[in-house]
Parts: C-alpha cells; structure tokens; sequence
C-alpha cells in the first residue's frame, strides 16, 4: 500500500505557495504519507534539482517526484510522465494536453474538475472520457463541485483521486490517493493512475474541504 499526495506546491516554484520544499517531505512524513508528487504551476522540476531533494525524502522515507498542473484554456490539469512541458506550454487547449500525454505515455488528472463555473461536462463531451482519474476531493474542490463530479463519473468510467492541492504545509496529506501496489518510480505512479488502481482517502483531523472519504479507511 502507498499513500500519495500527488497535487502540492511548494514555494521554490509556485508563487502563491508557502510550502518550503524540505518542509513538504517532513510534513508528508508526519501525517504518514509514502510519498508526494510536486506539481508546480506550468513547471516541472528539472532531473538535477529533483534529486537533491528526493535524496533528503528517502533520509524520510518519502518517495519525491514531479508532476506538473498545466494551465490550459479551459483549465487545470495535472501531467505526470513527461520528458518536460515544452509541448504543453500555459494557454494549451486540452486536446493538445491529451495529445502529449499520449504520446508520452503518461498520466493525465483534471484538477478540481467544475472549479470557475468550468463546463467540464462539455470538456468531457468534446474529448471523450480520456481522463485517467478527476480529483474527487482536495483542499479547492467543494462538495457542491464533488458532487457534480461524482455525477460525471457515474456516467463515464474514469479513476477518482485525493489529493491536497496543498499551498500551506497544514494542508499536506489532508486527503491523498491510495494505491494497493508499491510506488518506488515515477513510472510506477504513471501505471497505477493509468490502472486506475488508487483510492481517494482523507486524513482524520485534516481540513476537508470536500468533506470526508471513508473515514474508517483513512488515515
């Protein structure tokens, strides 16, 4: 089992968080995370300086990779398994965003799906249910959003995730996703989002925004 906050921000490269990168790894060990992914707005941590801090988390135990939350026209989307964001640069249309991730073969999750009065119904409509997971829950989804998301996925077969969306170190780990298999690599996360093997859960005493998972299954 691994338990995965895979949409946080740290202040390194995302303006609006507060979150010290060092700060994110002992906070994920405190509140009992396995691992995070870092998604910067529309940046991706280069090789070099991903290693200095994935070598601090395995001191911690916490698996460290990054991501990226990609600002397309039509919103926010999180890619995981790409060479870089060369392809999906800010102001890219979702269609394009699908198109890389493909082939790439990465992972795609929309972030707070219905966020902004966004149409995702139509984003749906238009590009077909090719969304590895939506986020079901985090610290910006409310539950009148999750509860249009949880209609859209009655409808259409997707994976559902958790995770914080984290600008603030008191909000890492607040909710996560879950997965059944060891996450040792990037490539291992990319598989089970594409599995969609994972689970959303929450974190007992954590801000919940969207309101609680399964609260006998969480943390």
């Amino acid at each position: 089992m691994a338990k995965f906050d895979h949409h946080v921000h740290t202040s390194k490269h995302s303006p609006d968080s507060v979150i010290d990168p060092h700060e994110l790894i002992e906070r994920a060990k405190a509140v009992g995370l396995d691992g995070v992914v870092i998604t910067e707005h529309d940046y991706q941590w280069k090789r070099d300086e991903l290693a200095d801090l994935a070598a601090f988390g395995v001191k911690r135990g916490i698996k460290v990779f990054s991501g990226a939350e990609v600002s397309a026209r039509e919103g926010h989307f999180l890619v995981y398994g790409l060479p870089d964001l060369e392809e999906v640069p800010p102001g890219v249309s979702v269609k394009e965003i699908l198109s890389s991730v493909r082939a790439h073969k990465g992972a795609i999750v929309a972030a707070h799906p219905f966020r902004w009065d966004q149409d995702f119904e139509a984003i749906v409509r238009e590009n077909g249910p090719a969304f590895d997971a939506l986020e079901l829950v985090s610290n910006n989804v409310t539950s009148q959003t999750r509860a249009l998301t949880e209609r859209l996925l009655k409808k259409h077969t997707m994976g559902r995730t958790g995770s914080s969306d984290g600008h603030e170190p008191e909000i890492v780990g607040c909710y996560f996703t879950e997965f059944p298999e060891p996450i040792n690599t990037m490539a291992d996360f990319v598989n089970a989002l594409k599995a969609r093997s994972g689970r959303p859960g929450n974190r007992r005493g954590g801000p919940l925004t969207s309101g609680p998972v399964v609260l006998e299954d969480s943390m």
